[in-house]
């Protein structure tokens, strides 16, 4: 993500729901089954979440160091893939009953609307070094919140997606005529919403084999030089690279390129994202660790960190001597993960859970009682992150 608005924001990334809805059958068996939790999605979300940050904290290196900048593009090309993906797979079951309306307004909707004000506030008062005549608009998304407007749009779309015929090449054509279409506008950075929308798709479209065929041996083993090959070329392409087509922000033509260009770059960045995702994927730990727990807050870590990246900015930070260089990329690398790590601890989301997480029963009509049998959907939260989402370990090992 880059400080500025809405043409370098990323993604970035994650979120968690901890309360777990009355199950439908009241069984001590089932209830107990409902809370276990995969530790494989939890590590990833965790994970996932810590790229982002030390990504946003590379983004001032960049001018002054080539290896700082190679960083930031290898993992730019997959940290938001995988984040869009999980996001979709979590998404299968979404039919837009009310109770799923209800959870996508307060889990998804109502955050956005609470952290973009905070956000705009935060850079109005900015000490010096914000924005005081930034407006307040719902319809432009400020840095991180971009996300949760995005989400909000592909999961409402869910339900089409599933009556297509071949959803994953309609969500191509639509991300390719996006790249090429300027008069598109940036209204809820739409460029980006329909740009990053093949991966949710194909999330929808993953099944638990699907992960677990990333489990295996040789795909483990082959991922590891694919990722090393892709900062090698992360690398060559500094200097040749518009980094821009990294964010999916804008049109081609509005980045000074033909218009043929957009869908180029779009299937290409497709393939790049999907190819880095699935390596990453097959290396995250399947059993639980000691931040697996940290998982079911990577929301909290994602919306909290972009406060501390921007005041970084606007505060001078960086301007310590050396700190482009290797030991200086390492430490603020270091700083960056430790940030967003505290930051998703059980304290820090127990305070701030009225923000992020709010109870708004009080705003809902009440739903008729459950039916004997019925079923929850797969992933309650924005990424799956309540105890409904998935549970059965992708494999044992890891």
């Amino acid at each position: 993500m880059l400080h500025v608005r809405n043409q370098q924001a990323s993604p970035h990334a994650a979120t968690a729901r901890a309360a777990d809805p009355p199950p439908a059958v009241a069984d001590d068996g089932a209830r107990a089954r409902r809370k276990e939790r995969d530790p494989f999605f939890d590590n990833a979300k965790y994970l996932a979440i810590v790229l982002v940050a030390i990504s946003h904290a590379w983004t001032p290196l960049r001018d002054d160091s080539r290896a700082a900048s190679a960083l930031y593009t290898f993992v730019f090309t997959f940290h938001m893939p995988a984040f869009v993906l999980i996001a979709g797979y979590f998404s299968r079951s979404f039919t837009a009953r009310p109770d799923q309306l209800k959870r996508l307004i307060t889990g998804v909707g109502v955050p956005y609307l609470v952290f973009e004000v905070l956000y705009i506030l935060f850079a109005r008062a900015g000490w010096g070094g914000g924005d005081s005549d930034l407006p307040l608009s719902l319809l432009d998304p400020y840095y991180v919140t971009w996300f949760l407007v995005a989400l909000f749009i592909w999961r409402l779309t869910s339900p089409v997606w599933r009556v297509v015929r071949a959803p994953l090449p309609v969500a191509l054509a639509v991300a390719c005529i996006a790249s090429m279409s300027p008069h598109f506008g940036n209204d809820l950075n739409i460029q980006r919403v329909l740009q990053f929308l093949p991966y949710f798709v194909l999330g929808m479209l993953m099944r638990r084999e699907h992960f677990t065929w990333m489990r295996r041996t040789e795909v483990r083993v082959l991922a590891v030089p694919v990722l090393l090959l892709a900062l090698a070329v992360s690398y060559w392409s500094v200097p040749r690279l518009d980094q821009s087509w990294l964010y999916r922000t804008n049109s081609a033509q509005e980045m000074g390129e033909a218009a043929w260009a957009g869908p180029v770059m779009t299937l290409a960045m497709f393939g790049a994202g999907l190819l880095l995702t699935v390596a990453f994927l097959s290396l995250v730990p399947t059993r639980r660790t000691w931040y697996t727990t940290l998982g079911a807050g990577t929301i909290f870590g994602y919306l909290l960190h972009g406060f501390v990246i921007k005041a970084s900015r606007w505060w001078d930070w960086y301007d310590v001597d050396g700190i482009a260089s290797p030991a200086g990329v390492a430490v603020v690398t270091a700083l960056g993960a430790v940030v967003v790590t505290l930051l998703c601890t059980a304290p820090v989301r127990r305070l701030l859970r009225p923000l992020v997480e709010p109870s708004m029963d009080w705003a809902f009509r009440q739903p008729p009682p459950a039916r004997p049998g019925g079923e929850r959907a797969v992933g309650d939260g924005p990424l799956g992150e309540r105890a409904g989402g998935e549970r059965r370990p992708v494999n044992a090992g890891g």
